[in-house]
């Protein structure tokens, strides 16, 4: 019987030889994973931007007012300095956490100073409330000083109108 089953092996290895055909891993290996590859790669050039050439796409029109780097090209900034403050942070009842900061605020001209000096308690009270609403872990790494940054501007600009402030720069933050 053993001979029969080492026989009927040797058979199907023969009839195997003789069908020419590949074998499943050498089709995956061959074919499937090179097509995997190159539709993978293709798929990250689109995605990337690296095709907006090669497909008609023209860039965005850039926003010279949201961005901090073409406005300074477009004329001197004017720094003017908040007074430093310090508002404890919302803990929920937990141990109490102290944020103390101080930021300057960067605008066209020395008449947008004289404005903002007008508005001044206006500008303090929307930074304080927000101030206070924050909990510690809004703070944790760049991303939540980039988040508190952008918040501060919204909040300076929406209390200082018409007047514009182009960015907000912190010049010291101590979480205690």
């Amino acid at each position: 019987m053993a001979e029969d089953a080492a026989a009927a092996g040797e058979a199907e290895i023969a009839m195997e030889e003789k069908k020419g055909g590949m074998s499943g891993k050498k089709l995956v290996l061959f074919v499937v994973l090179p097509l995997l590859l190159v539709s993978g790669g293709g798929a990250a050039a689109f995605f990337l931007g690296a095709l907006d050439g090669l497909l008609g796409k023209e860039p965005a029109p850039e926003v010279a007012a949201l961005d901090p780097a073409a406005s300074q090209a477009a004329g001197e900034g004017v720094f003017f300095d908040l007074q430093e403050m310090l508002v404890n942070l919302n803990t929920g009842g937990r141990k109490t956490h102290y944020l103390k900061i101080s930021v300057s605020l960067e605008v066209g001209s020395n008449d947008d100073v004289l404005q903002l000096q007008r508005v001044m308690p206006r500008i303090v009270d929307s930074f304080q409330v927000y101030l206070r609403e924050l909990r510690i872990e809004d703070l944790h790494g760049s991303a939540g000083l980039q988040r508190l940054r952008e918040e501060l501007l919204l909040r300076v600009n929406s209390a200082a109108q018409p007047t514009v402030v182009r960015d907000v720069l912190f010049r010291e933050m101590l979480v205690q």
